[in-house]
């Protein structure tokens, strides 16, 4: 799961890479804001593959096969739902965002022209969340790693194709993501059919079958609520990085074209933590399933040993490479020089952000959604935006200083919460 999840980003720096060459700092900040648009969305309704995480992952360790199907026929129904109304809604939202964001006439333009391609693929971009967790949930690593390697493969050779040799600039990265994501939707449903040996029309059948058991209260409500917590949790999360990006533009082009930069190193950081934590999500949903506390505090204890050891290993990457990678993303001097006055926060990321990774895939594996939900309140209202106000006369910096603490109380608020409640070999419930 590191190795898959570490495509997804890497993708990102392609994207940045390619877009960052053009020569203008306005078609790199017009990506980032239109990215940062969509990817809201997606983001949003990470809840999506986390819950799909959790719930299939107890089901699998109560050996429920009929939970199983439910688990991924409910998850596909609301991805499908929530994305096609953004579609219908798309002028609405696209034009809002944009306002709010602030940039300069040229971001906005191809930002908008970038929204209006990438908004389509909304329904199978949330129906892969779903899919992915579901693979992750029923101990099916390999094929969600195969999945995320093969559809951002295509990504990869299509932005070459559409950016470098047709020519389309800021829409040929938009029409490549747009492919990929169906092409991700194709090859996952038929994942999840072989999994199941069944064909990829029987996947919805639960809904069709026996829509009473479909809603059925006992189960459907605590997939709502679940789903709630996540929503809540992760909107705060959004907030934070939509602040960051729309006071970067606020701050400047060149500006918010560094931010992209470093927030793309970021997501290097983040999904590579993720792999573990995804590891943990799985491995800590069966043991509850299964109702065996000694499996939990193993994987719990086994990931956090990985998750130590690759995070010490990020930070000293970007200590000593940080700098050259931020050359081979852009030629454009003013960019360089001002990312590389802020890669200090990148490098300290890693070892103040990687306890906020395991801990989510802990609480997600345990479907302890509400826990996450008030860790992630209180980072954002209380630690967040009171130290952005305290530092804000540093701008820039002050952005980063914010984002470190609020990275640091999301996971010191978790681990007391598991110390105090699941660090013990007694845990049954």
């Amino acid at each position: 799961m590191i190795l898959s999840n570490i495509t997804v980003p890497l993708l990102g720096l392609v994207d940045t890479g390619v877009i960052g060459h053009l020569g203008e700092p306005y078609y790199l900040g017009a990506t980032a804001v239109g990215s940062m648009i969509i990817t809201f969305v997606t983001w949003f309704c990470g809840f999506l593959r986390m819950s799909t995480t959790g719930l299939a992952a107890q089901a699998f360790g109560s050996q429920d096969q009929q939970q199983v199907l439910l688990v991924l026929s409910r998850g596909l129904l609301v991805a499908f739902a929530i994305g096609i109304s953004f579609v219908l809604l798309q002028s609405l939202y696209v034009d809002s965002a944009l306002y709010l964001s602030g940039g300069s006439e040229k971001v906005l333009e191809y930002a908008k022209q970038y929204c209006e391609i990438r908004i389509w693929g909304l329904p199978a971009a949330l129906a892969n969340l779903v899919l992915l967790g579901w693979l992750l949930g029923m101990h099916k690593a390999k094929y969600a790693m195969w999945l995320l390697i093969i559809t951002n493969s295509v990504n990869l050779s299509l932005d070459l194709l559409f950016v470098l040799v047709f020519e389309w600039g800021v829409a040929g990265v938009a029409w490549a993501t747009l492919i990929a994501e169906y092409s991700c939707l194709f090859i996952g449903l038929a994942m999840a059919a072989s999994t199941l040996q069944t064909s990829k029309s029987a996947l919805l059948k639960p809904l069709f079958a026996a829509p009473k058991q479909f809603f059925a209260r006992e189960s459907f409500f605590p997939f709502l609520a679940l789903n709630r917590d996540i929503v809540i949790r992760t909107l705060c999360l959004e907030i934070c990085f939509v602040f960051i990006t729309f006071m970067g533009a606020r701050l400047g082009d060149t500006v918010v074209a560094a931010n992209a930069i470093l927030l793309n190193f970021l997501l290097l950081i983040s999904f590579g933590l993720d792999g573990i934590a995804y590891g943990a999500e799985a491995r800590v949903g069966r043991a509850k399933g299964a109702k065996d506390s000694d499996a939990m505090q193993l994987s719990v204890s086994v990931a956090n040993r990985f998750n130590i050891v690759l995070a010490i290993g990020y930070s000293l990457l970007f200590l000593l490479f940080g700098q050259y990678f931020i050359q081979m993303l852009t030629n454009i001097d003013a960019i360089v020089t001002y990312a590389t006055e802020f890669l200090p926060w990148i490098i300290a990321l890693p070892v103040i952000a990687c306890w906020c990774y395991l801990y989510d895939g802990v609480y997600i594996g345990l479907t302890q959604g509400a826990t996450m939900r008030n860790s992630m309140v209180i980072s954002t209202f209380l630690v967040f935006f009171p130290t952005w106000f305290l530092l804000k006369d540093f701008g820039n910096h002050g952005l980063w200083a914010a984002f470190c603490f609020f990275m640091a109380a999301r996971g010191i608020t978790l681990y007391w919460h598991y110390k105090r409640n699941y660090a013990n070999a007694n845990w049954t419930d």
